[in-house]
């Protein structure tokens, strides 16, 4: 009996289904191979849940934080953006105390991000383009401390680049205004209420016409052409 006639009947065998005509090995086989399979299906869909092994945080304030929270959600390297207070010294802040234009707190947004997908200068070129960054007394129609545009930096190096990039923009020809968001050291971020979060999902209609209502979605697609 020759292997290439074994080998025929195996493969007829498992063609019919007859099990029961495999040898013990080539049912070890199978085992091993099904066995290995699963674990490699297991390690890819753990190594793409996983979150990546260095994630940076900085914050942003520009004016109304519902507004400026779509454009970092979509892109791609940020992984996480909460919309909070940042830059006063009262504890727990709430949107009460904040709106009551009596604490340094401004609307900000705190992004979390992969360094290794979005740099933080990517970052700050779609942060120029949700904001005024020649309004100093607040953003669009929201006048106030609390509208107030700034950038948090967290380190020496993000200043340099913060003030380079504005520089940048300064030069660039797009404002015939002076540049004059604020580039101020980190202070502790906190995170507003739960109904302000992704404000845009949960109030859609609400949103789109405050959005359009304040003026920031016709000064967008002036400036920089379809709204970013």
């Amino acid at each position: 009996m020759t292997k290439r006639w074994q080998a025929k009947r195996r493969l007829e065998f498992i063609r019919n289904g007859d099990a029961r005509e495999l040898s013990k090995i080539d049912n070890m086989r199978l085992f091993r191979f099904a066995y290995l399979l699963l674990l490699c299906l297991a390690a890819a869909a753990e190594a793409q849940n996983s979150p990546p092994a260095t994630t940076k945080t900085t914050v942003f304030a520009g004016g109304c934080f519902w507004c400026i929270q779509p454009a970092f959600d979509k892109a791609p390297g940020v992984l996480k953006t909460t919309v909070g207070y940042c830059g006063g010294t009262e504890p727990n802040p709430t949107y009460a105390l904040v709106g009551s234009e009596k604490t340094n707190y401004r609307e900000s947004i705190q992004i979390t991000y992969d360094p290794g997908k979005i740099s933080y200068e990517q970052l700050l070129d779609i942060y120029w383009k949700q904001i005024d960054p020649t309004q100093s007394d607040g953003q669009f129609t929201d006048v106030g401390p609390s509208y107030r545009a700034a950038i948090f930096y967290g380190s020496d190096e993000e200043k340099k680049v913060a003030e380079t990039s504005k520089e940048k923009l300064a030069h660039s020809g797009k404002f015939k205004k002076p540049i004059v968001t604020e580039i101020l050291p980190a202070m502790k971020f906190y995170p507003a209420e739960e109904y302000h979060q992704k404000y845009y999902q949960q109030n859609p209609e609400q949103f789109e016409a405050f959005e359009h209502g304040s003026g920031r979605v016709s000064f967008q697609k002036k400036n920089w052409g379809d709204k970013p």
